[in-house]
């Protein structure tokens, strides 16, 4: 399995001014043909922000009603797949085009639209405030800790009543970002994770796959003493009680829109404005921060598809960060929302 590579970084605070100035000027030119644009889209991919945009897919239509967009949460690994094959105008996905995707570089952009955390939820009757840092949660994942009352559990939590009770792993067996960011985060974090990272994880038999977010999310709720990994929305729609997740700085953090918007602040931001706030700096920060990508095409051959997939991705960057918060998503800080503008300002068509 190829791991994604990062470009390199640049500060978050360098300013791309002139870049800026002229991403303004045409993105005003686009909202003010917004109810006049005629296009079908067809997007797949993350199932990650899938709440989010469905929600802003919903309010877009109020702007550009002759605009249909179809966003169908495949995973991100088919929504890059179909992408590569020109199935879809747009794909969504949380985690970066490797050599295995077969997209050509100079075909797409990335355009960051919002950041969530991943959570872990767990199913375990009687205990509630369940602390773990990444080398436990490496032992669990990948079954070297296999009952509830093992003793590197009870650390994080000297305080807890744990049962002797069976973990039941559950993860997901679509290729995944999710997936990508999770096992990320433990190949950063603890030198005891020894399965790799990528969109997909050659998961011990004795754990659960789901598909998508919510098949995870699924499976942890019918199943006592299950764990598992999946997005805010997810896990807040199943009413799953998460825990909270050992930072950088020693500190214990639940998932928030509070943590993974500190999380956000302490990330460094690459030339085609991938991103990584996993791990990140801050006594605040929640750890397992994940950010998700729109794909977009360097050129359209429909200068309608063009014009619509620039108008509805300019929505997700501007009025659709409001939108944010409510379907639990952290919106996008302000210097790395004027830089996906300018980017998006690139494509032709």
């Amino acid at each position: 399995m190829k791991l994604q590579k990062r470009s390199r970084v640049v500060p978050l605070s360098i300013a791309a001014t002139l870049a800026l100035s002229a991403a303004a000027c045409g993105n005003a030119d686009a909202a003010n043909s917004e109810s006049d644009l005629q296009a079908e889209l067809t997007a797949a991919g993350a199932s990650f922000p899938d709440a989010y945009y469905q929600t802003v897919i919903e309010a877009y239509a109020e702007e550009a009603p002759g605009v249909v967009i179809t966003y169908e949460a495949t995973g991100s690994g088919t929504g890059k797949e179909q992408f590569s094959q020109g199935l879809t105008d747009f794909a969504g996905t949380d985690s970066l085009v490797s050599d295995d995707d077969k997209i050509d570089a100079e075909s797409f952009y990335y355009v960051p639209t919002v950041a969530a955390p991943i959570t872990i939820p767990y199913n375990l009757p009687g205990v509630e405030d369940l602390q773990l840092s990444a080398d436990t949660l490496a032992g669990i994942f990948q079954a070297d800790i296999t009952n509830w009352n093992d003793p590197k559990i009870a650390e994080d939590n000297p305080d807890a009543d744990l049962p002797d009770q069976d973990i039941l792993v559950a993860h997901r067996s679509d290729g995944s970002g999710t997936t990508n960011n999770f096992s990320t985060f433990l190949d950063d974090a603890s030198d005891d994770w020894e399965l790799g990272a990528g969109d997909e994880i050659e998961w011990p038999s004795s754990t659960e796959g789901g598909e998508k977010n919510t098949g995870v999310a699924q499976i942890v709720e019918q199943n006592e003493g299950a764990i598992g990994y999946v997005d805010l929305a997810d896990a807040k729609a199943t009413d799953l009680v998460t825990a909270s997740i050992q930072n950088k700085e020693g500190e214990f953090v639940p998932a928030t829109l509070e943590g993974a918007t500190a999380s956000l602040e302490g990330a460094e931001v690459a030339e085609d404005l991938s991103y990584n706030p996993l791990n990140a700096e801050g006594a605040e920060a929640y750890p397992i921060t994940a950010p998700t990508y729109i794909l977009v095409k360097s050129s359209y051959d429909d200068a309608n598809k063009a014009k619509a997939v620039k108008s509805f991705v300019e929505y997700i960057l501007t009025d659709g960060q409001e939108q944010a918060a409510e379907v639990d998503f952290a919106r996008l800080p302000d210097e790395l929302k004027e830089k996906a503008l300018a980017q998006l300002d690139k494509v032709e068509g």
